[in-house]
């Protein structure tokens, strides 16, 4: 019986789904799922939501919950990070916000200060893991994941991926823009996390990009107001060739052309301002917090009535892996792990996004080779920054984290160096709580 740990369940979303996800195959029925969380009432309530599907469906699942992270990874077998320090909102993001850098959790000035909270916690917790389940397989989902991942692979001794769900969601995607049912088509993706490429798009294996540039002479295909607009992304397949991962308002943290400060036409061109922007400034806050209460209370109220919760599995790799591992039976993912010759033509050591195959002896990433040479380009700006801030971060060097951000592409195209450094100096008073030590 295997013992699959869940760091960060509180996620009523996130646990929810991997809770299904690993129900939803019958020979993962038989195991424990523990559930932990600094937080005790959304633990709770993953707890009784995990509870109720095992009841519902008869299954022999044991559901546990703690708040004692020691307790849960004691004999664990699997363990997957979903964890947010400091929570959603924070100060931090509207410094970056201020600066014409967005908000996001990845990318740039408060992808880098993200890291400052996450990277020390997710080494504790494989600290902990060295010493109650060394051979245990961390799944780690928490952003930024690409500095999260070099810093575990760089400072600890544990077997890890890192997983997200932006090359699957790009490939159905990519399938609705071709007018494709999702089962036929094919793909063969790498480079970064939120900035990784479709090398090969194929629908009955044949090329389908000649089918998606005729698509896209149609703007309206991919920027429908209904529609999350795509324009970024377009725009970044018809300049440099391929097509990007991950959602365009992230792709155009990575890259220097789209967020240009005091320019709003520039911004409105590419949908990365305004009210309906699907980023939420700081200003929806309020708003989103009703959209989510009200999603939490539903979701409460279901728990504790007889609607029967469906077993349906999400794209999420997390489930997969553990199948694969468990009984054998192979599976493909896409994982960020340790670029050990895997992308020739990008920085040795860092942490990149390939095809992997899983079965009973592990994960094997697939060897890429060399990328083109434009993209690996767009990548290894990024790489660079990465590495100062996994330096930074692990050493307590406030120096490393400035340069990380003189050297991130957005930042650069942005800011003057003095500006860069009192940004930095804005954020690391914002955030005073997590960044103790620092020399």
């Amino acid at each position: 019986m295997a013992k699959i740990v869940i760091i960060g369940a509180g996620s009523h979303t996130f646990a929810r789904n991997l809770i299904t996800d690993i129900l939803s195959y019958p020979e993962l029925r038989d195991n424990t799922i523990t559930l932990m969380d600094i937080a005790q009432e959304p633990l709770d309530v993953i707890a009784a939501f995990a509870g109720k599907l095992v009841e519902q469906n008869q299954f022999n699942t044991k559901i546990e919950s703690t708040t004692d992270r020691h307790e849960a990874l004691d004999g664990a077998d699997y363990v997957v990070t979903t964890i947010q320090v400091g929570g959603r909102r924070q100060v931090a993001r509207d410094i970056a916000a201020k600066w014409g850098l967005a908000d996001g959790w990845t990318g740039p000035a408060n992808g880098i200060v993200n890291g400052l909270r996450q990277i020390p916690v997710i080494l504790d917790i494989c600290h902990d893991m060295e010493k109650l389940c060394p051979d245990a397989w961390l799944l780690q989902y928490a952003n930024p994941l690409a500095t999260i991942t070099w810093a575990v692979n760089d400072y600890t001794r544990i077997k890890n991926v890192g997983l997200c769900h932006s090359v699957q969601g790009t490939a159905f995607q990519l399938a609705r823009y071709i007018g494709a049912p999702p089962e036929e088509i094919s793909y063969w993706v790498a480079g970064l996390n939120h900035l990784a490429w479709f090398l090969e798009f194929k629908w009955h294996g044949e090329d389908a990009y000649p089918l998606l540039r005729e698509k896209f002479k149609d703007p309206a295909v991919y920027s429908k107001p209904k529609d999350e607009p795509d324009i970024v992304r377009v725009e970044l397949f018809k300049t440099f060739g391929y097509f990007p991962t991950e959602a365009s308002f992230i792709n155009a943290y990575f890259v220097p052309y789209f967020r240009k400060r005091n320019r709003p036409e520039v911004l409105e061109q590419y949908c990365l301002q305004g009210p309906d922007h699907p980023e939420r400034p700081p200003r929806r806050d309020a708003e989103f917090d009703k959209i989510r209460q009200a999603q939490d209370e539903e979701f409460k109220r279901q728990i504790s009535s007889n609607f029967k919760f469906p077993l349906k599995h999400s794209r999420e790799f997390g489930s997969m892996i553990i199948h694969s591992l468990e009984t054998g039976e192979p599976s493909v993912i896409y994982g960020n792990v340790k670029n050990n010759g895997l992308i020739t033509n990008l920085q040795q050591g860092s942490c990149v996004e390939v095809p992997c195959l899983v079965d009973k002896e592990g994960i094997h990433p697939c060897h890429i080779g060399y990328m083109p040479p434009q993209v690996a380009a767009l990548d290894q700006g990024n790489i660079s920054a990465q590495e100062l801030a996994v330096r930074g971060i692990v050493e307590k060097d406030k120096n490393k984290i400035y340069m990380a951000s003189l050297l991130d592409p957005l930042t650069a195209s942005i800011l003057t160096i003095d500006e860069t450094k009192q940004m930095v100096d804005e954020l690391f008073a914002a955030e005073k709580k997590y960044v103790k030590g620092y020399k």
